[in-house]
């Protein structure tokens, strides 16, 4: 069957007015801050939406149908334009005038990685450092799954694209009709966004650093506008817990979310996943809080002290560095990896849990790790019983075997992605636990690692080709490996 080319390129160009549209919009905000950089910020969006209009114009005459070749190529190729559009701004203002630097920050925006190169965010301007935030914005809950609630004006379905797109093993639908789904996910998105905005600036930030905080929370990004990220407020402890409850949040089901305003809270408690996520932070901050508190030399309430008292101060700390990693977030309130060799290794192997199905969190996903499990144990039974059907269940209800299957051949090729990261890192000249953090951080969209990589670090130490490998290693984890790995498989590209 013919690759219908034609509605890749018109919604490349969809994808680029949106871009543009976004940027016009940093623009006014350089505007009303007065930082010198609105003209520059206005002719990146022009320019990104003169593409896009170029692109819809010569494409206009296509076949209004999206297939799933079709699919998985506009989220891949989609994601690595919106990227590329994406750098315009900082080149043209001059903020990160160096492509490749350019291009990771970008990469690691929409990715929501924050994973950066910029050792002195606080002097970029206003405009920048809002445009930076609202790369995290667009890609937390997906700029494909956005544009899947305007294709349908344009006739086109937009089904294939959320599968492609949607994060976890399934894509959960609210709505029968996909364009409502996308709808209603955005609106809660939106919603949290304003909420956490609204609070931050009662407890005491600037409405602009609210929103740029708002924004890389609900969106599990980490880019911050303060050098020390978090850190900055570590005074202020009623910020730092407003961020670690909507960190909780945007790492839960967003499903979950709408069901819970629906009042069909039992559907939250009950769910087996939503279960494991609230249980798992509990017990790994607990576990925390204890070497943290008793075994830390230099713990967190040595140079982060609390009015309320050490304990406090080593639970807010414990309880926010692991809801950071396991949502991937990463917001840092103190250097984790300070902390004794034990929680290192803790928060490293965190790094590979994720959030759960169906948020904005990056990483292997909490339901895969609970049905690989489920699955393991029943391998027993099954050794002792050959003949029994013994199905894996979730939520009470049994799991088709090819989806069992699939999530397995998922973990082991992510774990192979991940060696193959470590590895080419490694070959770049990057140490150990460097090459290790950087592979892991950048393929679960965490941000901060580990060695020359850490919470106090960033990522501009690294050689070219390693900017680029890791930005590779991003958009893999952000699209769940399949999406990105399958269009260097011959038998896509061959004709049906």
């Amino acid at each position: 069957m013919k690759l219908n080319t034609k509605i890749i390129f018109h919604i490349m160009g969809l994808l680029l007015l949106f871009n543009g549209g976004f940027m016009l919009i940093a623009a006014l905000i350089s505007g009303i801050y007065k930082d010198g950089v609105t003209l520059e910020i206005s002719l990146a969006g022009i320019t990104t939406i003169l593409s896009g209009t170029l692109l819809m114009f010569v494409t206009r005459d296509h076949q209004r149908e999206v297939k799933k070749k079709e699919g998985y190529i506009i989220v891949a190729f989609g994601w690595i334009i919106m990227s590329i559009s994406g750098t315009l701004p900082y080149i043209f203002s001059d903020s990160i005038p160096d492509i490749t630097n350019a291009f990771f920050e970008t990469m690691s925006g929409y990715t929501t990685t924050g994973a950066s190169i910029l050792n002195d965010i606080e002097s970029l301007p206003e405009g920048i450092l809002f445009w930076r935030s609202t790369t995290h914005w667009i890609g937390g809950m997906g700029i494909i799954v956005l544009a899947i609630a305007i294709l349908p004006l344009l006739g086109i379905g937009g089904m294939q694209l959320f599968t492609a797109e949607a994060p976890g093993p399934s894509a959960d639908k609210l709505h029968p009709r996909i364009t409502d789904t996308a709808k209603r996910l955005w609106l809660i998105y939106v919603g949290y966004t304003a909420a956490e905005t609204i609070l931050l600036s009662i407890a005491g930030m600037s409405f602009f650093d609210a929103i740029n905080h708002s924004m890389a929370t609900l969106s599990t990004g980490g880019f911050s506008t303060k050098n020390a990220s978090l850190a900055h407020w570590n005074d202020t402890p009623v910020i730092q817990y407003i961020v670690i409850l909507f960190m909780f949040l945007a790492g839960a089901n967003f499903i979950l979310s709408y069901f819970a305003f629906k009042g069909k809270v039992q559907k939250v408690i009950k769910d087996d996943e939503f279960k494991f996520y609230f249980r798992g932070t509990i017990f790994f901050t607990i576990i925390a809080l204890i070497v943290v508190y008793f075994q830390t030399n230099t713990a967190a309430t040595d140079y982060h002290p609390s009015v309320l008292g050490p304990l406090e101060s080593s639970l807010r700390h414990s309880l926010f560095q692991v809801l950071a990693i396991i949502t991937t977030t990463g917001f840092v309130t103190a250097d984790f990896t300070a902390w004794t060799p034990f929680l290192t290794v803790l928060f490293f192997v965190l790094m590979f849990l994720g959030g759960s199905a169906g948020s904005t969190a990056g990483g292997v996903k909490i339901v895969r790790h609970m049905l690989m499990v489920r699955n393991g144990i029943l391998e027993f039974k099954r050794a002792l019983h050959p003949n029994a059907v013994i199905p894996v269940r979730y939520n009470n209800k049994s799991v088709p075997g090819e989806i069992v299957y699939n999530i397995l051949g998922f973990f082991i090729l992510y774990m192979l992605m991940f060696i193959i990261g470590a590895l080419v890192l490694g070959l770049l000249g990057l140490d150990f636990e460097s090459a290790i953090g950087g592979a892991a951080s950048s393929l679960g969209n965490v941000g901060p690692a580990f060695g020359m990589l850490g919470p106090l670090d960033n990522y501009d130490a690294l050689p070219v080709l390693g900017k680029w490998w890791c930005s590779f290693l991003m958009l893999l984890g952000r699209l769940e490996l399949f999406t990105v790995l399958i269009l260097f498989t011959p038998y896509f590209w061959k004709k049906a």
